[in-house]
């Protein structure tokens, strides 16, 4: 299966780079496109920097210039919830775009939804979503507040919170909804870098060892696909 691998910053990326398979390179639309086997699979890696449209273009990238066929995400996150501690593991089931509204004029009723959708949600693919919980060891589900923002305040994560979503991070809205809209599937793995007290700080301590603890269970995924 062709397989487009998207993750968002440098020091994530590092973890792929490390894995030891043999890889090829080339830069396409000023982006350099990592190119690999890995578990059978043929691999087209991307590291699509920060936010929501450098995410949405490089997962467009993969799909239209490579034809990949599934996109997988992993990377860090931060925790709307206290009970959640560095270094726990998820998996996406659904992204809110919380920043995205159309409110004002009617399009939609609630706060970050499109109106293809019944909700605020994005869906992220079910039966992925099933695969990964029964292949990985105390990986769970959850819901996913993403936008063009690093969440410190501990006001605003008690208010994404309402919507349901125990993480938040930059990039999943634009992964998910560019996949649905081409009909593509998509899988994010999510690992915390930072607790709901964390903060920037907290975040660059963490985020080489959470992004390779993420990286792994994306390998675990590959071999069960």
């Amino acid at each position: 299966m062709k397989i487009g691998l998207l993750i968002a910053i440098t020091r994530e990326l590092e973890a792929f780079l490390q894995s030891g398979e043999e890889r090829t390179e080339e830069i396409v639309a000023g982006r350099t496109i990592y190119k690999t086997r890995m578990e059978g699979h043929e691999i087209y890696a991307v590291c699509s920097g920060c936010g929501e449209i450098d995410a949405s273009s490089a997962t467009m990238l993969l799909i239209v210039k490579y034809g990949c066929e599934l996109i997988l995400n992993f990377g860090v996150t931060g925790a709307l919830l206290e009970d959640l501690k560095v270094e726990d593991l998820f998996v996406a089931e659904k992204a809110w775009h919380y920043d995205f509204d159309i409110t004002a004029f009617g399009g939609t009723e609630k706060l970050g939804q499109y109106s293809e959708y019944p909700d605020e949600f994005i869906p992220l693919d079910a039966g992925l979503v099933n695969l990964v919980t029964e292949k990985i060891p105390g990986i769970r589900k959850i819901a996913v507040a993403s936008a063009d923002k690093f969440v410190e305040d501990r006001n605003e994560k008690l208010r994404l919170r309402e919507s349901g979503c125990g993480l938040c991070e930059m990039e999943l809205a634009g992964i998910a909804r560019v996949c649905e809209r081409s009909g593509v599937k998509c899988l994010s793995i999510k690992c915390i870098s930072d607790a709901f007290d964390g903060t920037g700080a907290d975040f660059e301590k963490n985020v080489r060892n959470s992004a390779a603890k993420a990286f792994s269970a994306i390998r675990e995924v590959l071999k069960a696909l």
